[in-house]
């Protein structure tokens, strides 16, 4: 938001004698009046310009403070959060400090100031503040900044519901609450709905105001209704990015997703899930996409850590049809952002489905909150179901990718239809020999899963290798790969 305008500085500038419409004018010239007049003159500058920072020119920001102090700072996503850094000018024989910096137009930057080395205060003149790890912080705003209106709660709108559950796990031997979010109407519709999970979950919804993000995006028409679990870490940087990844992914697809199946409705396919994180936490969506493909079709990964092993990962593994989205501060953590763009040649090499954007904001929820909507709006776009369809294809007819694959001795092929329709379901050798029929026959619309123990028509158990599932309907045909290992 621009915070001073050109009208705006006349009104204060012109008082004090001055002709010029510059902040940093005034400053230099009331250095030139005698320490006696300086006070007064900052006096009708306060009155006239209540509001801080100053903006000027787009890119410009004076910071200012006024009060009594030995020293003043501004520590923010702009110089690492460091209390030594952006140090203030004083100007003699007043209460009046100032410091200037250049940012992009459009940036949105938290900061704190900090008083004499050590008491650390929010700008007591800039009305602009923002939720953040570790309590609010003061906001600033460039001119071509523009301010997420998903994020606020509005009363005109149908509303979600949030459920909170304490829910144990087996695999890591604790339990922890989770949050569910159901869509409106949920308890009076018949439908079934895809699903994403947030990590670090329950700061999604106090910072990130992710419950107002889903109602303010379904009421618009921007996404389909969906359920939304929260979900918070209870040994963060393990269960994250540490030696608790692989219990904490079998604690999300083996005990958690299957709650979830049972209490609620939903469409069991990649396509119609998804995962979501920041910072660490889109680290573990990355590896739950990697390792996980036939669960999770849809992945974001926030101002993200990117493990080698997950880089890697990708780099070996066979592209398959999952969709990522990916942003990145360019005032974020220095580390992050080469890892991020390594994660990206590796998925333009390999031909990868994603989105990545680049904003002028740093490390923080006030960044986060402001785009989970293009996330979700890649995913679970209203009519879309988080990819185009083929369109030789009827649409919202939909063959999953079998799970787990590979598999050993048997595999759950899922499909979707969006009205009854003649199904012929059959395993296929590389020569396009239909091996053994699954299903033939009418089904009606929804989520069907077919389980294959890998045998063949004649009930003999199949060798090693790769084979094709496909699904004939309405004279087309769709087919996926899968791999059994004896």
């Amino acid at each position: 938001m621009r915070f001073i305008k050109i009208a705006l500085l006349l009104l204060w500038l012109n008082p004090l004698g001055l002709h010029s419409q510059s902040v940093s004018d005034f400053l230099l010239l009331l250095n030139q009046y005698p320490d006696s007049l300086k006070q007064s003159k900052v006096d009708s500058f306060l009155t006239a310009i209540p509001v801080f920072p100053v903006v000027e020119q787009d890119t410009i920001a004076h910071f200012l403070y006024h009060g009594t102090a030995s020293s003043v700072t501004v520590p923010g996503d702009a110089n690492g959060w460091d209390p030594s850094r952006f140090p203030m000018l004083n100007v003699a024989g007043t209460e009046l400090w100032y410091c200037t910096h250049y940012f992009e137009s459009d940036a949105r930057l938290d900061y704190k100031l900090v008083i004499n080395g050590s008491s650390w205060i929010l700008d007591p003149r800039n009305p602009h503040r923002v939720s953040g790890g570790f309590g609010p912080n003061s906001e600033l705003q460039m001119p071509d900044y523009d301010p997420p209106p998903e994020i606020h709660y509005y009363a005109g709108i149908p509303h979600g519901s949030l459920q909170s559950f304490s829910f144990p796990s087996f695999h890591l031997g604790n339990s922890r609450t989770i949050r569910v979010y159901t869509p409106p109407d949920y308890a009076v519709s018949t439908d079934s709905f895809g699903i994403i999970i947030f990590h670090d979950g329950l700061e999604y919804l106090s910072l990130a105001n992710a419950d107002h993000v889903l109602d303010y995006l379904i009421a618009h028409d921007r996404i389909e209704p969906l359920i939304a679990a929260f979900v918070p870490p209870v040994e963060r940087t393990r269960e994250y990015a540490g030696d608790l990844k692989v219990p904490f992914s079998s604690f999300i697809v083996e005990e958690l997703l299957p709650w979830i199946d049972s209490t609620y409705r939903t469409l069991p396919v990649p396509s119609q899930r998804a995962t979501l994180g920041a910072s660490n936490g889109g680290n573990i969506s990355l590896w739950l996409g990697l390792n996980y493909p036939h669960v999770f079709g849809n992945v974001a990964a926030q101002s993200s850590n990117v493990e080698a092993s997950i880089s890697s990962g990708y780099q070996n593994s066979t592209t398959g049809e999952s969709i990522f989205y990916l942003d990145m501060g360019t005032y974020d953590i220095p580390m992050l952002p080469p890892l991020v763009a390594n994660l990206v040649d590796i998925f333009d090499s390999k031909g990868y489905i994603y989105e990545y954007y680049l904003y002028h904001e740093g490390h923080s929820w006030g960044n986060w909150r402001a785009h989970i909507d293009n996330a979700l709006e890649l995913f679970f776009r209203k009519s879309t179901f988080g990819v185009q369809p083929d369109p030789q294809i009827p649409m919202q007819i939909h063959l999953g990718q079998n799970y787990p694959n590979p598999f050993n001795p048997e595999t759950t092929l899922p499909f979707w239809i969006p009205y009854t329709a003649n199904i012929h379901l059959g395993i296929y050798n590389l020569l396009g020999e239909e091996i053994k029929t699954l299903i033939s026959g009418y089904f009606s619309e929804g989520i069907n899963c077919v389980v294959w123990d890998g045998t063949n028509s004649s009930g003999q158990r199949v060798s090693s290798g790769i084979y094709l599932y496909g699904m004939k309907f309405d004279n087309h045909f769709i087919s996926r790969t899968m791999t059994l290992l004896r």
